[in-house]
């Protein structure tokens, strides 16, 4: 029989999952942003941010070890499609061992989304969700990026990002306006989710 969790067990991700994020945080601390991946209680927020169960086309950018991903896969409806596009190799790998056909995998830089559409044949999305740290890349990366995220998303569609600091609020505003936002504080740091509709 197994035991019961703590509230702080219940909070933190599978531990292999940590292994793999910690592993990734310590090879590109300026990638990664956090020492660990996602708790399901900010998951659940960013897929209710996202409003998912519509959607058909979605993108994550930034997926890391795939606990993110996994909510959104739960969240979608069966005929839509998920495109994780992910920098790092040791993280593509994890995500691509997730066994769900609706999932594309791409290795690149989130500067790249049409690309990576375009590549996998998908259609604009009704949604782009990202964890990447934006506070720690290049402004002009950042700005790429948003930039990037308006020219591919669906009439009508959401940009949604969850951030320990609020880097991409300040770069964003000039391209997508103004956020709404909400604060999660059951995360291992607290983070801010922010949500654009264009």
């Amino acid at each position: 029989m197994s035991r019961p969790q703590s509230p702080l067990q219940a909070l933190l991700p599978q531990s292999d999952d940590r292994l793999a994020f910690l592993k990734g945080f310590i090879r590109q601390p300026k990638d990664v942003g956090s020492v660990i991946p996602s708790s399901r209680f900010l998951e659940r927020r960013m897929v209710e941010a996202a409003r998912l169960e519509r959607a058909e086309s979605v993108v994550e950018l930034g997926p890391g070890t795939g606990g993110t991903t996994r909510a959104i896969l739960r969240a979608l409806p069966g005929h839509a499609t998920l495109l994780a596009i992910e920098l790092d190799p040791m993280f593509v790998d994890h995500v691509r061992s997730i066994e769900d056909s609706r999932l594309f995998v791409h290795q690149g830089s989130a500067e790249h989304i049409a690309e990576a559409l375009r590549v996998h044949r998908l259609r604009p999305p009704q949604a782009i969700l990202s964890g990447i740290p934006f506070s720690t890349m290049p402004e002009s990366v950042g700005r790429s990026i948003i930039e990037a995220v308006r020219n591919v998303l669906a009439p009508g569609g959401c940009f949604v990002a969850y951030q320990f600091r609020g880097a991409v609020a300040r770069l964003a505003r000039p391209i997508l306006g103004e956020p709404e936002s909400s604060l999660e504080v059951v995360n291992v740091p607290p983070m801010r989710v922010y949500r654009w509709t264009v």
